[in-house]
């Protein structure tokens, strides 16, 4: 090769001779000389517009060039304006890149800001003309229609190369009229109307004058394409999307963003469009597009023509923008945090989720910043759209040395460690990972299905009763979901059923297994995104097999709730679990972000603060509690997981089943009390409160139970007492608001919806029972408690917690029951009422029998606990208030021991015994057993430290009525 001419600054700005450089300062000229190294495009501007250079020298081009003001009388000077302002202010950019006054993300935007300003100021002026001649469009309220002008690509991603085209899509909303033409004197329909102004638009930036150009336009990326019309509708876009959207628009459309005309609009439009770009399933149902995307990439970059172009050559920026926005499309639909249209921050949001290592995550950016480096200067060269290096070797050194190195070899070899680092995490992106599972006995019986197919390969694959799976499995293959499967849909199942045949056989209870099995496949066949992700993931598809082996509820959930299949695939599923706060806020978010899907990912994966819920409607209550049940859904789903994998004591997950109900709960009230607002108006100065007894309060609750709600309300005497009435259209008083408020949310809660009901309320622990009031007054519930209440339900209060509601209410609650609890009380008596209620209480719910244990209600069990230590807190709550500071098992053992009234050894067994037996009632919990067993050797230690506990403190539960 010709080897470089030797680079002569002075040679390369002879041109601005006449502006007087000679008479410039060392460090001007210095500045000068480096740009006029790297771009001869800027030099070429300097030139033609004499005064930019000043300017520059000033402040080396901190302001940014004034846009033109273009004269609406004038259209003839419009393309002279547009084209100026964009040179200039591209030789800025230029300017302030190459002295290394701005990084590649400052460069990037500012481009990006230059190309929305010239759109916008250019619709603005032919818009003015346009309703001149052919008057405006109205919709059905009278507002004025507008173009809007949306950005795909990289304008859309906020990334614009220097001497990029910009990918443009028009849209509009339909007039109110959908036959109706412009007000002007040459009217026009709107599809012409809107699509002869898009094209004028196109026309004034892209045609080349003697000034240039101001920005390549590219309206390729509409339906249809070039013969597709100019301007949509956006009811028509989306129809079309609906209709016969493909893989690749998804992936287009991914960064589509308004950038000119109505933008709000605009806006409203995109976040329709949404569910098509990003679904709300982990879509790995769309992996055969993008797999076929990807081959088409890769036969491209495998052209030699293409082996120095840094877009689309081997590992190009092209691949990397691949790889990051097809683990978008897979997973954006339930993690809203992916759904980021630059790539930089695109990268960084699959790393915090787990997608992208850490590792491969930063050496993909610095490869991408490196490569749009170079790609901006390739371009600021000559302000050509270029991704090839160039082959005149002068050229090459004056790019080398303008980026800093010493030539273009150092260039050169640094270039390639990124594209090496960029090729290799190409390759292995969409990699089929199935293989050869299907090889193999169990496969060969599955094809032979329902015809043939020996029974005899089921029992040595380890079935015990091979007929009866024989008959399971012909029933299935003869179903008609299987038999009307389409090719490539049966082809994967044909993939996964041997593999869950396989996990089957292994458990410990293969015929259980494999009917749960079914039954999941069964639920799944017509949405083939969940087959495809069993298929794509062989370690979803073997947790899957373990978790259905070992869990029936588990696996009933799966079956009716597919989405939780994502729960098997998410990195984070056996990560630290949420906290309290982290869950109430989970719930909180459901139904803030549009249509409640922004909240359906499960708690554990950080967000925005919630915001104040806003429901308008019948429609959105139900989607938001359809939104809010699959939060509950995923969230249960991960504490079971975490249960089960024996990763955290039952007691923190019990404990935070009560935390996720108690979230639940505070967002159906926000929701209770919005439709009472607008049905019955406001009360004033009414405070209400919702308390948790039982398991809730006691923060103990199963994956399945039910929740002891105690509703109470106040309304100060200032604000009229009982007497106060609600100021909306149908008033109501204190009390009858209370209570209407209180059915509406237990009716919320009890809703059957597509999700499922989110949970069974049970209200008879208020006072009174089931013939009480369903809402009492604060001073009423004082003074039941003081003055009617039974022994046993002084014992419900010690496990009394307030759960939602007025927080000053939640502080008077507290009053009244320390006051309640704290009674002295005659302590023979005491333990006579509680032994007589215990004993009665288990004649009736004891299911012990021949040997067999009933671990909550038998002698013994978990609510003979509970009874010891509400004995003991109503005993010593007088002499010792601090005993009264917890509700939960656990931290009465601790409260009743640091107050002196149990020793540490005792502290000690209580707590394991605690926790052996709710971690066995849990376990029968998740696999829809009775919680009843033959006792072993922990759960007899855990009997005999209860029981002596009891005996140590005069009960005793085990005395005949």
């Amino acid at each position: 090769m010709t080897p470089p001419q030797p680079i002569e600054p002075a040679v390369l700005l002879r041109q601005l001779e006449p502006a007087g450089i000679a008479e410039l300062d060392d460090s001007a000229t210095a500045r000068l000389q480096a740009v006029a190294i790297a771009s001869d495009f800027a030099i070429d501007t300097l030139a033609r517009q004499p005064g930019l250079l000043d300017r520059l020298l000033q402040d080396d081009g901190a302001a940014a060039t004034p846009p033109p003001d273009l004269d609406h009388g004038a259209p003839e000077t419009w393309p002279s304006a547009l084209r100026l302002y964009r040179a200039a202010e591209s030789t800025r950019l230029v300017w302030r890149d190459v002295l290394g006054l701005d990084d590649i993300d400052t460069t990037l935007a500012g481009t990006t800001m230059l190309a929305e300003g010239c759109l916008q100021l250019a619709l603005d002026a032919l818009e003015s003309s346009f309703i001149e001649r052919h008057g405006v469009l109205r919709d059905a309220s009278g507002t004025v229609l507008r173009l809007v002008v949306l950005a795909l690509g990289k304008l859309g991603g906020g990334e614009l190369n220097f001497s990029s085209d910009v990918d443009l899509v028009y849209g509009y909303e339909p007039p109110g009229d959908p036959s109706a033409a412009s007000d002007g004197p040459w009217p026009l329909a709107a599809e012409h109307y809107f699509s002869r102004l898009g094209q004028k638009l196109a026309r004034l930036l892209d045609d080349v004058t003697v000034d240039g150009f101001c920005h390549r336009v590219d309206l390729r990326l509409r339906p249809y394409g070039n013969a597709g019309r100019v301007a949509w509708s956006f009811p028509a876009m989306e129809q079309y999307f609906q209709r016969e959207g493909r893989d690749w628009e998804r992936y287009a459309w991914q960064k589509a963003r308004p950038v000119a005309g109505d933008l709000a609009a605009g806006a409203e439009f995109l976040e329709l469009l949404r569910p098509f770009v990003y679904r709300r399933y982990l879509d790995y149902g769309a992996l055969d597009g993008l797999r076929a995307m990807k081959a088409a990439i890769a036969a491209e970059v495998a052209r030699k023509e293409l082996a120095d172009d840094i877009k689309r050559g081997p590992g190009g920026i092209r691949e990397i923008e691949f790889l990051a926005q097809a683990l978008q499309l897979i997973r954006g639909g339930r993690d809203p945090g992916l759904r980021e249209r630059s790539l930089q921050p695109a990268l960084a949001a699959l790393v915090e989720a787990g997608q992208v290592e850490a590792r491969t995550g930063a050496q993909l950016t610095g490869a991408y910043r490196f490569l749009r480096h170079l790609e901006n200067r390739l371009q600021m060269f000559a302000d050509q759209q270029t991704h090839a290096l160039p082959v005149e070797p002068t050229t090459r050194e004056r790019i080398a040395i303008g980026m800093g190195f010493a030539d273009w070899d150092e260039l050169r070899v640094e270039l390639e460690r990124h594209r090496g680092i960029v090729a290799e995490e190409f390759a292995a992106l969409l990699a089929p990972r199935h293989g050869n599972r299907s090889e193999g006995t169990l496969a060969e019986y599955w094809l032979a299905l329902p015809d043939g197919g020996d029974a005899a390969v089921l029992a040595e694959a380890g079935f015990e009763d091979a007929s009866s799976a024989d008959s399971l499995l012909r029933d299935f293959a003869r179903s008609p979901g299987v038999v009307a499967l389409t090719d490539a849909t049966r082809a994967r199942l044909d993939r996964v059923l041997p593999a869950f045949m396989e996990g089957a056989a292994r458990s410990s209870r293969p015929a259980l297994a494999l009917r749960r099995l079914l039954a999941l496949v069964q639920n799944i066949l017509r949405r083939t995104a969940y087959l495809a992700l069993l298929d794509e993931q062989p370690a979803a598809l073997a947790r899957l097999v373990r978790v259905t082996s070992q869990s029936a509820l588990l696996a009933e959930r799966v079956a009716v709730h597919p989405l939780l299949l994502d729960e098997l695939l998410d990195a984070s599923v056996a990560g630290e679990l949420p906290g309290r706060a982290e869950l109430i806020q989970a719930c909180a978010q459901v139904g803030l972000q549009g249509d409640g899907s922004g909240a359906r990912r499960a708690p554990g994966h950080g967000g925005r603060p919630p915001a104040t819920p806003e429901v308008r409607s019948q429609e959105d209550v139900e989607a938001v509690l359809n939104a809010l049940n699959e939060v509950r859904q995923a969230a249960s789903f991960r504490i079971a997981m975490a249960h089960r994998d024996h990763r955290q004591p039952a007691v923190d997950s019990a404990r935070q089943v009560a935390w996720l109900a108690e979230g639940v709960v505070n967002r159906v009230l926000a929701m209770a009390t919005r439709e009472m607002l607008g049905a019955h108006g406001q009360l004033p100065a009414t405070r209400f409160a919702v308390f948790g007894y039982g398991s809730l309060g006691g923060e103990e609750l199963g994956f399945d139970s039910d929740l002891d709600l105690v509703f109470l309300y106040d309304t100060p005497a200032s604000a009229g007492g009982i007497d106060a009435v609600s100021d909306g259209p149908r008033p109501l008083d204190a009390a009858r608001w209370s209570a209407r408020l209180a059915q509406k949310l237990v009716a919320l809660l009890e809703a059957p919806t597509r999700a499922g009901r989110l949970y069974e309320v049970d209200v008879r622990l208020r006072p009174d029972g089931a013939k009480g009031v369903l809402v009492s007054s604060l001073a009423s519930f004082a003074a039941y408690q003081r003055e009617r209440a039974w022994n046993w339900e002084h014992q419900a209060l010690v496990r009394a917690r307030p759960i939602a509601g007025d927080p000053t209410l939640a502080q008077d609650f507290a009053g009244v029951r320390t006051a309640t609890l704290s009674r002295p009380r005659d302590p023979d008596q005491l333990r006579d009422d509680v032994s007589a209620m215990r004993a009665r209480m288990r004649a009736e719910l004891d299911r012990s029998k021949d040997g067999v244990f009933d671990l909550k209600q038998g002698q013994g069990g978990l609510v003979d606990l509970e009874f010891v230590l509400q004995s003991l807190v109503l005993e010593h709550a007088a002499s010792r208030p601090e005993v009264l500071g917890r509700q939960d098992t656990h931290g009465l053992i601790v409260a009743v021991h640091e107050a002196g009234i149990i020793d540490e050894d005792t502290r000690t067994q209580l707590q394991a015994a605690h926790e052996i037996l709710l971690s066995r009632s849990l376990d029968c919990s998740l696999d829809r057993r009775p919680r009843r067993m033959v006792p072993d050797a922990p759960v007899a230690r855990a009997r005999a430290a209860i029981e002596l506990a009891a005996r140590e403190h005069g009960l005793d539960f085990s005395r005949r009525l």
